[in-house]
């Protein structure tokens, strides 16, 4: 594991851009290397590094927009003499806060420390609370979910053409941004299921929207994993007692439908599935407490283990 704390990449990666940014907008301007480095609180030498180019720019940071219009505020200010030493660390004290509210920096973190992808950088943002705890719950449950899917065998020739997806909600949630899943869906490549991304809050519509029906029907159901429809894995799935129900395809307003359906069956099945149509692949929810719950159901269902 990496233990890298955001401070350091400010300091390591964002300052340094920053002070080249500004150093090149007002090279541009005029102003002496000299001139520049006292503006920096830098030497000369640094000066000349910077506008030579010898200091990298972090793109995600120099492509910023609230990064360039704040280089450029300042550049000017300076060059027009109404800025000094305060008003450029105010500026700057503020664009970092910005950048790392779920901007550059939390990206460059999650780089740095995997193990917070997907979590929006809600530690640094929001502190260590309950709520962050939930989500990082979650996102694990998706993650050793999609792993359990991509080694087992069989699980490929599942996979509908649209790709595939696991989803999980938080407690209580209410809307796609509460469902954890994997941004882009799952694929299968060669015969192999394929994991493009760690999952991501907001990050599936359609998987979503299935898993919010079925916890606002029965709490205790928050995860689904989509499949392709077919009839053995249905039988499968009849033969060990498993309850399930066929919704139809062609609707508009699909979490309704599902609600719907779910009311009239008396809860939410173990499998809810369409037969497709003009335009819609076939396809079927397994549903689980968890994303795991109903990844080891899929799974289970297709090598005809009971």
């Amino acid at each position: 594991m990496s233990l890298v704390h955001p401070s350091e990449l400010v300091a390591d990666r964002v300052l340094p851009t920053l002070r080249a940014m500004l150093a090149r907008r007002l090279d541009e301007r005029g102003a002496t290397q000299q001139s520049i480095a006292d503006h920096l609180g830098v030497s000369q030498a640094a000066v000349s590094n910077y506008l030579g180019g010898d200091v990298p720019l972090e793109p995600l940071v120099a492509e910023d927009a609230d990064a360039q219009a704040t280089v450029d505020r300042i550049a000017t200010g300076l060059d027009e003499g109404e800025y000094d030493g305060y008003d450029v660390l105010a500026d700057l004290v503020a664009l970092v806060a910005v950048l790392e509210d779920r901007g550059p920096v939390c990206e460059l973190h999650e780089r740095a420390m995997p193990e917070l992808r997907g979590l929006g950088c809600d530690l640094c943002v929001r502190g260590l609370d309950q709520e962050a705890e939930r989500e990082r719950a979650v996102l694990a449950s998706v993650r050793q979910a999609v792993r359990l899917l991509s080694t087992a065998p069989g699980v490929a020739a599942l996979v509908p053409n649209v790709g595939t997806n696991v989803g999980e909600a938080l407690p209580g949630a209410e809307a796609v941004t509460d469902v954890a899943a994997i941004p882009g869906r799952v694929y299968t490549v060669n015969g192999r299921v394929e994991v493009p991304s760690d999952p991501e809050f907001g990050a599936s519509k359609h998987v979503a929207t299935a898993v919010l029906a079925a916890a606002s029907v029965d709490a205790s159901v928050r995860a689904a994993v989509n499949v392709a429809t077919d009839d053995a894995f249905l039988e499968r799935a009849r033969d060990r007692g498993l309850s399930t129900l066929e919704f139809d395809a062609d609707y508009e307003e699909r979490g309704e439908h599902l609600r719907e359906r779910f009311r009239e069956f008396g809860g939410v099945p173990t499998v809810a599935y369409h037969r497709g149509a003009f335009g819609i692949e076939p396809v079927a929810y397994v549903f689980g407490e968890s994303a795991v719950d109903a990844a080891e159901r899929v799974v289970s269902l297709v090598d005809g283990e009971g």
